[in-house]
């Protein structure tokens, strides 16, 4: 039954708030904030003039639920924290929580540290950002160690060193902690970082001029080259930057839309430099124009808990938002001072807008390429295996391990777009024997789809074995028992060379084997897929083994806790030497009794 909205419309309050569009099933389709409630809803019932997304939206109503506010801007947060909690299919959704990257400099060592964060801010010091990733942060930490050259080790390394480490030697320290250098200029190249990353850049520049000047009187040439590098390296850095005067703290947003798909790309500017940049691809399924995806990005980004404490001074947007004076209101609410929202501008701005317009324009087309690419090959993948439609999901386990150590299975998940790495899973193989990538197949398959049937998950429509005839069999029997149907299963096996091209595809639905040309579409999905399963296998092998190695296997002996591990160590030398004991000589450490000695004993020889 549709919904009936008008007697619904007639009792709706005109008062701001937040609407609650459910469908059939409780879920919610959509979430929306209005100032007046009543004019708001009776929007999207009106006989002409909908666009087909909103139609279609509207078509799977089957009630609504409004909360009311006191303001509008207590509606437009109420609204972000829904869209967190139920991630409905036709908000636009940002899939990005992480807390972002800073650089830290302590303030309360003798010798300050330079040092990356991400987290809380709870050490006493000065955090300079948000960076817009890792890469940046490394980039700006690499410029500040080879010109300034402040120690970024940690203090366990810095307090316990006996002579200068490897960083002193290829002139990336100065080596404070054998008192290589003296308090007073380590503090000078500690400033100079400081008024680096504040964007002093003017002041900074003057002060090593100053310092040049006066090594050069007092005939210290090598000194004096020193401070002329440093003025070298800041003048290039300058000069590779659209540099604004002042200390502007700016995001630049520009977005570009085309059909379903749109991108916005952000520049941070921090004192005036471009601190780097990012691009976003959210879920636009109502928006209609860029201005429309702008006004619905900027609340997710900067409503949601994680943007706290990253709040710039100035926002800039490539396009006109109508509601640009409440969004900036309610932005300036949760950060707590005044935001300036503010469209286009001059002069520097003007370039950076059409810089992140250009950019933005130009990685939309680029992912629409590639989901096209995608498409091809998925139609190509259909007519191989005689499918009906295009599959929407393809599966793929893989095997890894280093003669049975560690064995971990993999599996990658992909959609109509490419890789969906939000599914992607892993599983550490237990209780099979060492090396038998049958029953580790067996296990991993047994796991995957149990739950997938217990959580009423979503199966796939070809699932993918990297593997020969005996593991495409037993993957089929494993779907057979667990009473899985409709899933396609596809070995691919290597070729007698095992070389990339020439691999040859079991397939269960007909069961034979097929060998395609080399520049198949089909081909070239299929080994996109496999080779993601091989790296997503061995980067969780690897983890696993190098846990495993790192782990002492005195650690987990009932009754051996850090203290007598410590002392059996300094009394046997080593853990190999602590594995030959007998349990007389384990009686002769200290703190260990016969009763521990025996227990060390049968664990380390029948463990």
């Amino acid at each position: 039954m549709p919904f009936d909205h008008q007697p619904f419309l007639k009792q709706l309050t005109q008062r701001p708030g937040v609407y609650q569009m459910m469908g059939e099933d409780g879920a919610v389709l959509y979430v929306g904030k209005a100032k007046n409630l009543r004019k708001r809803v009776a929007s999207y019932f009106r006989k002409t003039g909908l666009s087909p997304k909103t139609a279609a939206l509207v078509g799977r109503i089957a009630h609504i639920d409004v909360t009311v506010t006191q303001t509008e801007i207590e509606a437009l947060l109420l609204e972000q924290n829904l869209i967190k909690q139920n991630r409905p299919p036709f908000n636009i959704l940002l899939r990005d929580d992480k807390s972002y990257p800073y650089i830290f400099l302590s303030d309360r060592d003798e010798f300050p540290r330079l040092a990356f964060h991400r987290g809380s801010k709870r050490q006493g010091g000065s955090y300079f950002g948000p960076f817009p990733s890792v890469q940046a942060v490394r980039e700006s930490m690499s410029f500040l160690q080879k010109t300034f050259r402040v120690r970024q080790c940690e203090d366990s390394f810095f307090r316990n060193r006996s002579r200068p480490c490897l960083q002193y030697q290829i002139k990336r320290c100065t080596a404070p902690c054998v008192d290589l250098i003296s308090a007073e200029d380590y503090q000078r190249d500690v400033r100079h970082t400081r008024m680096f990353l504040e964007g002093k850049s003017d002041g900074l520049m003057s002060e090593i001029e100053a310092d040049m000047d006066k090594a050069a009187q007092q005939l210290a040439f090598e000194e004096a080259a020193h401070f002329r590098d440093q003025i070298v390296a800041l003048r290039t850095i300058q000069a590779e930057q659209v540099v604004e005067s002042g200390n502007g703290q700016i995001d630049v947003m520009a977005a570009a839309l085309e059909g379903e798909l749109g991108c916005v790309h952000v520049l941070y500017i921090r004192q005036g430099r471009i601190l780097g940049s990012r691009s976003f691809y959210p879920k636009v399924p109502l928006a209609a124009s860029e201005s429309d995806l702008l006004a619905d990005f900027l609340p997710q980004y900067y409503l949601r808990e994680g943007a706290r404490g990253d709040f710039p001074k100035e926002v800039i947007t490539s396009h006109k938002l109508l509601e640009s004076e409440l969004i900036a209101a309610a932005i300036s609410e949760v950060a707590g001072f005044r935001v300036n929202l503010k469209q286009g501008g001059r002069s520097t701005r003007a370039q950076w807008v059409q810089l992140a317009q250009r950019t933005a324009s130009q990685n939309l087309n680029g992912r629409i390429a590639s989901r096209q690419n995608i498409q091809q090959r998925l139609s190509a993948l259909q007519t191989l295996l005689g499918l009906e439609s295009p599959p929407e999901r393809l599966e793929c386990f893989d095997i890894s391990h280093s003669s049975g150590e560690s064995t971990v299975a993999s599996c990658v998940v992909f959609d109509d777009n490419g890789p969906l790495k939000s599914d992607y899973r892993r599983m550490n193989i237990r209780d099979v024997t060492a090396g038998d990538d049958y029953a580790a197949m067996e296990q991993a398959l047994v796991r995957r789809y149990t739950r997938i049937q217990k959580e009423s998950g979503r199966l796939p429509d070809v699932l993918l074995v990297d593997g020969g005839k005996g593991q495409m069999r037993r993957a089929i029997e494993v779907l057979d028992e667990l009473g899985v149907m409709g899933v396609l299963v596809v070995g691919v096996a290597k070729g007698r060379t095992r070389k990339a091209g020439f691999e040859t595809l079991l397939l269960s639905k007909g069961d034979h084997e097929v060998v395609l040309d080399t520049q198949s579409s089909a081909l070239l999905l299929i080994q996109q897929i496999r080779d993601e399963a091989h790296r997503f296998a061995i980067t969780g092998h690897r983890q696993s083994r190098d846990r495993k190695r790192r782990t002492s296997t005195l650690e987990g002996i009932e009754g051996v806790g850090p203290k007598r591990r410590r002392e059996l160590l300094r009394f046997f030398g080593g853990v190999r030497e602590v594995e030959r004991a007998s349990v007389a000589e384990l009686m002769r450490v200290p703190g260990i009794s016969r009763k521990v000695a025996e227990t060390i004993y049968s664990t380390l020889h029948n463990g």
